[in-house]
């Protein structure tokens, strides 16, 4: 089974590039440019990952990344809160997001975040 990430960012070219990358690493990669309805977003896609930008429209990436983390089915999928904002640390956290990357970040940067996630996520519940 293959792993599956979902990437909410309204910028293409980032959107393209993880695409890409993550691709070319075995991932099954979904994208979406806003976070409307992201509760049955994340549900019908069931991913292993999520990276969240902080801008993302409509309501942004705290109250996605909070909507998400208050849903008993969900809150345990790790969110990897993503911003070129200087104050990405304190934003991720009040998000509840597990972690955060800084935008503009290298591929590198990306895959040991992303595997660091999945090696500490808790197992599934039966």
């Amino acid at each position: 089974m293959s792993k599956r990430i979902l990437i909410f960012d309204d910028d293409v070219d980032i959107l393209s590039i993880c695409t890409y990358i993550l691709e070319e690493q075995g991932w099954e990669v979904f994208t979406s440019p806003h976070c409307n309805n992201i509760d049955a977003t994340v549900r019908s896609i069931k991913p292993d990952i999520i990276l969240m930008d902080n801008w993302i429209p409509d309501t942004g990436g705290i109250i996605a990344t909070q909507t998400i983390k208050s849903q008993e089915d969900l809150k345990e999928i790790p969110v990897i809160y993503f911003s070129a904002n200087n104050d990405i640390q304190s934003l991720a956290k009040q998000a509840g997001a597990d972690t955060y990357l800084e935008k503009p970040f290298d591929l590198t940067e990306l895959e040991l975040v992303i595997e660091k996630m999945l090696r500490d996520k808790p197992p599934a519940s039966a």
